[in-house]
């Protein structure tokens, strides 16, 4: 069965009627528009001309820097850090601004202004709907004066006695060694860089705080560089029963282990054995995160790590103070090596002997691949010396150990300098100390100076230390710079005249203010 469709049929085309819109005058300059959608019988060059949609904004407002610190006040009372033109302080100078919750930010940027100017000029560009249907668009500039207000972190930092936590690290030794080296590996990494103050006090340092947790920041980064233990407690400051509100002082008490590098250690024969069973008559080598000790006569090597030494402690048998110098009469290498450290036989007399009479000593030493006869080599005499140490009483009533202590330990190798001012070509930074109330006397000043001295001479020969500390260029006058670069050149390489080791220039670091960074017009 088929579908039927009908043919199609031709309708009449019906003829359009033309629309004429109501056309009206503009009521200002009299330009014909649109009746229908025009706001205010005005034409949108009229409009533009006659309404401000940034009435409602701010053209002028006040930003408050501290100084000392360089942080911007961010109402009410929060402190941010924003460099020169950046996006965050941007955003600072656009909250500053009331009136633009009502208006549509198209664009902003800085307009370049003379740095003292202490101006600062920002150029928006917003949108608003002015009538029904009509979006304007407007751009127009906003001027900022800077204004200066100290901060209530660097107030307290003017102030006496409004720390919030100190850490005292302290470290009963007759010398200062330990706190040079200390002080470079702080330089080195910033640690001290959130400290208020820092005071010297007898045997140790005092770092003062405005906050907690920068204390707990620096006690972490000394555990991870030195063997500490620490301790904290807090101190009641004030209390308001109406809020339970409370304020305390924070103390941290950090004990360095009082053992040096170059010490004479006699370790309690029990703590030998549990380590490794290394001859309890050692040498400490390095001090890390833990003690390393050497035996020189086996180059065997035990660490003492930080819990177990207090859990047992014990004192240094000798300290570098008690150093004697020997002079090599003949050495001769065993062949065993472990690191730098060489075993050698040598045959050693003391330098004050020389002349006097013929007494020489035999003893084994590490120092096989440095010493050579005819050198000067600094050790501990222990025969006929008596010490009051209970662990080395207890060696010399083992059976096992009292045959085995020898006369001399050699330590290091001894540079004899015979310039009594030793012109260097590097140096290192130190860190500004408060020295408080107690002012060093004339003795006390050259005991320091010594000590540092002896540091400095640490770094000169041992390049494992090196290694970890921060080495600076020598400051010196241009005048001065032409005549001796050649010659500083040549003392840098090998050794000095003396014979003492020097650093190699590419070792040292330049500062910034040495670089001579200018400008290009």
């Amino acid at each position: 069965m088929s579908m039927e469709i009908d043919a199609p049929i031709s309708l009449p085309q019906r003829p359009l009627l033309s629309q004429n819109n109501a056309t009206i005058l503009c009521c200002n300059c009299g330009a014909p528009i649109d009746g229908t959608s025009s706001a205010g019988a005005l034409c949108y060059d009229c409009v533009k001309l006659t309404v401000d949609i940034s009435e409602g904004v701010q053209r002028e407002a006040t930003l408050h820097i501290c100084r000392d610190c360089e942080r911007w006040l961010q109402p009410p009372a929060h402190w941010i850090t924003a460099a020169p033109e950046s996006r965050e302080l941007l955003a600072l100078c656009l909250r500053k601004l009331r009136g633009l919750a009502k208006v549509r930010i198209i664009d902003a940027s800085f307009i370049w202004t003379e740095p003292h100017s202490r101006r600062i000029k920002v150029k928006l560009t917003i949108q608003q709907e002015a009538f029904q249907g009509t979006i304007l668009q407007q751009t127009f500039e906003v001027e900022y004066v800077v204004a200066y207000h100290q901060c209530p972190d660097c107030a307290k930092s003017f102030t006496a006695n409004t720390w919030r936590a100190v850490v005292q690290v302290r470290q009963k030794v007759p010398h200062k060694r330990t706190f040079l080296y200390l002080e470079q590996l702080i330089l080195k990494h910033s640690a001290h860089k959130d400290t208020i103050n820092i005071k010297e006090v007898k045997d140790g340092l005092d770092f003062y705080y405005s906050a907690r947790n920068h204390a707990e920041k620096f006690v972490d980064f000394l555990t991870s560089v030195a063997p500490v233990r620490s301790k904290k407690s807090q101190e009641l400051i004030s209390h308001d029963i109406h809020t339970s509100t409370k304020s305390y002082k924070f103390s941290f008490s950090c004990e360095l282990v009082p053992i040096c590098k170059d010490d004479l250690v006699a370790l309690p024969i029990k703590l030998a054995k549990q380590i490794g069973n290394i001859a309890p008559l050692t040498i400490c080598y390095r001090v890390g995160t833990a003690i390393n000790l050497l035996d020189p006569t086996t180059l065997q090597t035990a660490d003492v790590s930080t819990p177990i030494y207090w859990r047992s402690p014990f004192n240094t048998l000798a300290d570098v103070q008690e150093l004697v110098e020997f002079v090599v009469m003949d050495i001769e290498p065993l062949g065993p090596e472990k690191g730098h450290f060489v075993l050698a036989e040598a045959t050693v007399a003391r330098a004050s002997d020389l002349g006097v009479n013929d007494k020489t000593f035999y003893t084994r030493t590490h120092l096989g691949g440095v010493l050579h006869p005819g050198d000067s080599v600094m050790g501990y005499h222990l025969s006929g010396t008596n010490f009051n140490s209970p662990q080395f009483e207890a060696l010399e009533d083992s059976n096992a150990h009292a045959s085995a202590i020898p006369d001399v330990i050699l330590v290091k190798k001894f540079y004899a300098r015979k310039r009594k001012n030793h012109n260097r070509n590097w140096r290192l930074k130190r860190m500004n100390k408060d020295e408080g109330e107690m002012l060093p006397k004339k003795t006390d000043q050259e005991k320091m100076e010594m000590d540092y001295e002896m540091f400095l001479r640490d770094v000169e020969e041992d390049k494992e230390l090196r290694s970890t500390v921060a080495l600076y260029k020598q400051r010196m006058d241009k005048s001065k710079m032409d005549g001796i670069e050649t010659q500083s050149m040549a003392e840098t390489e090998g050794t000095d005249v003396d014979g003492v080791p020097k650093i190699d220039i590419n070792e040292l670091l330049d500062e910034f203010e040495d670089l001579n960074v200018e400008d290009e017009e």
